[in-house]
């Protein structure tokens, strides 16, 4: 009796994979209270505490700008993006895919380079307790602290997507929910009633946008049942759920670096001083650049991740078609408007949810250190219903008994 409970428990993948998750989630939570070598804390703290909170340092875990994971995950999520829109272009061109593993190698190189530049970035920016010469040692370990803890974010979100639950969505989950915390920690009452409204009100529409789709009615001719009026090609109306916006930020990042940058170097050229003044999303400026990137990419990545074109290509050869349709063009034309549609309003509907604090912010009327408060709230709905869907999928794997 005893040997058959442990044989059923040892068939459990769950807990096995809730309990790795757990060890990532430590690990990475304990590399951020790691400090910086030879960091000024006193006026990096005062500086960091002074400053607006952005949303990209709550997606990307760069609130704690003073320690081993100062960088957060943003570099990899740029690199992962930037590779897989080169893929996609280099596929569409040459009818070939990259294999995984030449993937991962690009990505890697890609994450190295972007680490290395925004590490430079951000140790020009810290105060160190030293000067003169060692000033020059410090920053260069410090940069090379950084590229370290980046790296190992990697490898971390690389072992929990093998053995784990989430992938990476469960580390900016928890920096999601560790700035939300920070945020509404030392805020009077009265002053998060406002952002937590509209924060739920926006959860609501990610919720409703997550798990509402929209049903073509599909012929197959291989389903002669009664159930053949009932096959449909489901889309959702938020596509892509909130990884616009996640992507979003980190683009969003990419100017940024490249204006601090140039201001470094010609720090007197009053143009690209305003620009680099202005490219922050407490600014009109840099709010509208924001919102443009979000529609870039939702629209982008339906269209990509989608492929109408490869829909239509598959049900052409399966012999399946549309209903009403003629499968070929007529189909890929249909598609592409179908997705198109969806997409912009997805990326409408997105734009005003993330617009609206930052505008209230704009005028006034929410606290700056509170701005980012809703579009978190909303984030966190949407990747909590992507890892319900995982965590419920493995729990149903275990569900199964063998037949013998």
């Amino acid at each position: 009796m005893e040997s058959s409970i442990t044989e059923r428990l040892s068939q459990k993948i769950l807990p096995y994979k809730l309990l790795y998750t757990a060890g990532i989630l430590a690990v990475y939570m304990l590399g951020r209270e790691i400090p910086l070598y030879g960091i000024d804390f006193h006026r990096s703290r005062e500086e960091r505490l002074g400053a607006a909170e952005l949303l990209m340092q709550a997606i990307g875990g760069e609130s704690s700008q003073t320690s081993l994971f100062a960088l957060g995950i943003s570099p990899y999520i740029m690199s992962v993006l930037v590779v897989q829109l080169l893929g996609m272009a280099k596929g569409a061109i040459t009818k070939s895919k990259a294999s995984p593993k030449a993937t991962g190698r690009m990505t890697m190189v890609v994450t190295l380079l972007y680490t290395f530049v925004q590490a430079c970035v951000h140790t020009s920016q810290l105060h160190f307790a030293e000067t003169g010469e060692e000033l020059i040692w410090l920053k260069g370990l410090a940069v090379l602290e950084m590229v370290t803890g980046v790296m190992l974010i990697v490898w971390l979100v690389e072992r929990n997507t093998k053995y784990g639950i989430g992938g990476r969505a469960v580390i900016i989950y928890v920096n999601i929910m560790n700035g939300i915390i920070s945020t509404i920690a030392f805020q009077p009452v009265k002053v998060l009633v406002t952002p937590v409204l509209i924060g739920f009100l926006l959860m609501m529409v990610m919720l409703v946008m997550d798990n509402t789709e929209m049903r073509i009615p599909v012929q197959r001719i291989s389903i002669h049942s009664i159930y053949a009026d009932k096959n449909y090609q489901a889309i959702k109306l938020s596509p892509m759920g909130v990884m616009p916006i996640m992507f979003s930020t980190a683009v969003f990042r990419f100017p940024q670096l490249i204006l601090m940058l140039l201001h470094s170097v010609f720090p007197w050229h009053e143009k690209i001083a305003w620009w680099n003044g202005n490219m922050v999303m407490t600014r009109p400026l840099g709010i509208m650049v924001y919102l443009v990137i979000i529609y870039i990419l939702t629209i982008g990545l339906s269209m990509l991740f989608l492929s109408p074109g490869d829909l239509s290509e598959q049900l052409l050869k399966s012999g399946d078609s549309i209903v009403n349709l003629h499968a070929g063009k007529d189909t890929k034309k249909y598609l592409v408007r179908v997705v198109l549609t969806i997409s912009f309003f997805s990326a409408t509907v997105m734009s005003i949810c993330v617009g609206i604090p930052l505008f209230l912010q704009q005028n006034g009327q929410l606290d700056s250190a509170i701005m980012m408060l809703p579009t978190s709230l909303m984030m966190l709905s949407g990747i909590w219903c992507n890892l319900y869907r995982e965590f419920e999928t493995v729990r149903g794997s275990d569900s199964y008994r063998p037949f013998i």
